[in-house]
């Protein structure tokens, strides 16, 4: 009768582990990992900024043209102030475990991560768009 029973306990004990719902695993990356790699693919784009940024303040002037090198060396640190500025926030809203490990974020928190990711983008665009403005014209002196 002892045998009986402690099977039937392990047969309904198996039973309740196999039917429990298995946790889905999300399709693609998370919402957190789509913020940090944008993050991360314009984070090595900085160091071209200052690059660029000393490139073009030996031509600033008081010429037209020297204004505009001077307009794309300033668009160019509004652009690094902007990340430094998105890092610092996105770090003081979001904890270690919650970047690196997934854990699952509170309601406010998951707002706060919807702001973050338009954030992170307008700052991908305003960075690319300012290397690709400096760029342009540091070429066009290249070839006059």
């Amino acid at each position: 009768m002892k045998k009986i029973l402690s099977l039937s306990v392990l047969a309904l004990s198996l039973s309740i582990i196999s039917c429990k719902e298995e946790k889905k695993t999300p399709e693609g990356p998370t919402q957190m990992e789509r913020v940090m790699a944008i993050h991360d693919e314009v984070m090595p784009e900085m160091g071209k900024l200052g690059k660029l940024v000393g490139q073009l303040k030996a031509k600033v002037d008081t010429t037209e043209v020297g204004q505009q090198y001077e307009a794309a060396m300033k668009d160019l640190q509004e652009a690094h102030v902007s990340m430094m500025d998105w890092m610092k926030e996105f770090g003081d809203r979001f904890n270690s475990d919650e970047i690196l490990n997934g854990k699952e974020l509170t309601e406010q928190k998951q707002k706060w991560l919807n702001e973050e990711e338009e954030k992170v983008q307008v700052v991908k665009d305003q960075i690319n768009n300012s290397i690709a403005k400096a760029e342009a014209l540091l070429a066009k002196a290249k070839e006059e």
